[in-house]
């Protein structure tokens, strides 16, 4: 990759022209050619960089329960159980943490399914000493951006201002998921990719647009934008920042931390026993030294000392939950072959 795909990169993150001809308005602003700007992201995807063009919805908005969950796996069982994991669609994150929970994974199920339910599929699988539900209490951030290029990183300060989300109840029709359905697809490179999505669902592309708009007003879609694979542009510190912070300042701190530029996640979750951090945080850093003092950083600024950092050290599922597609999940058992 050079200069001008990061600079591409970094802002289709950010933001992405909802328009007719949304290559012509990102051409313009770099001051290029449309063909260029299109050629760049084709082959961006090629490389798997560019992991997706689409809408990037609110699950809770859309009526989904989910939950991120911990557990405590047998070493030598722990493929085999993440692999079985995997195949439920409702897991869309799963990774092996240095940590004796060593596999984290969140789970989401669709309106009139029982969360906990589904999770007990899982009872089956031999190798599984300990689960831990820790479901969003407060979620204070949510918004994945990976500063692509070196000159333009942020300082490590809480300077971001919280979007303001207009507070109305959304209980999706069935017009709505035919749309959500639609704008959850990867979007083609092409000179006028909303068009298609507008025809399949009988409309005009400034119908398409205004609903667009309209989700996003609402806190319903998040953005329209590119996600980045992270490991392949060279961020592979994926590092969950886990605090123990005292009860009466969980939504100061939290608010906080959702304001630093370099953490794309920040919730409130439930403790246990074994489990008393109760304010997660990502960071996406390219060493763990920079992870480990960007952590330190954001310590002096936020003033709570007792914190770990949880590393990624295995991916073994990275995708986005489909929503509204009806997928039923059973698992029987079997043992691997050794």
């Amino acid at each position: 990759m050079d200069k001008h795909d990061k600079e591409l990169l970094n802002e289709i993150q950010w933001t992405f022209p909802l328009v007719t001809r949304p290559f012509d308005a990102i051409a313009k602003k770099f001051d290029t050619t449309t063909e260029f700007v299109k050629e760049r992201l084709i082959q961006l995807k090629e490389i798997g960089v560019l992991r997706q063009l689409s809408a990037i919805f609110d699950t809770r908005k859309l009526g989904y329960t989910s939950s991120l969950v911990a557990m405590e796996i047998e070493d030598d069982k722990l493929e085999h159980v993440a692999n079985q994991i995997n195949r439920h669609p409702g897991v869309s994150h799963n990774y092996e943490r240095d940590h004796q929970f060593n596999l984290w994974f969140t789970l989401a199920v669709p309106p009139g399914s029982d969360l906990k339910k589904e999770l007990e599929k899982f009872n089956v699988l031999t190798g599984i000493k300990k689960v831990r539900m820790l479901p969003t209490l407060q979620l204070f951030k949510i918004g994945v951006k990976l500063d692509m290029v070196e000159e333009k990183k942020h300082k490590v300060a809480p300077t971001e201002e919280k979007k303001i989300i207009k507070n109305i109840e959304f209980k999706p029709t069935e017009e709505d998921k035919n749309f959500i359905r639609e704008l959850q697809k990867d979007m083609e490179i092409i000179d006028e990719p909303f068009g298609k999505a507008a025809a399949n669902l009988g409309i005009s592309e400034k119908e398409l647009f205004e609903k667009m708009k309209y989700y996003e007003d609402i806190g319903v879609m998040r953005r329209f934008a590119a996600i980045l694979r992270h490991r392949q542009v060279g961020f592979t510190a994926n590092g969950m920042i886990v605090w123990k912070v005292p009860q009466d300042r969980i939504s100061e701190v939290g608010e906080t931390l959702g304001s630093f530029p370099q953490v794309s996640h920040c919730y409130e979750r439930p403790t246990y026993d074994d489990w008393p951090f109760n304010v997660f945080s990502m960071i996406h850093c390219k060493t763990h030294d920079e992870a480990n003092e960007m952590a330190r950083s954001i310590q002096d600024q936020i003033h709570v000392d007792d914190y770990k950092i949880l590393f990624s050290s295995r991916e073994f599922k990275k995708t986005r939950v489909e929503y509204f597609v009806e997928n039923s999940f059973t698992l029987e058992e079997t043992i691997p072959v050794s």
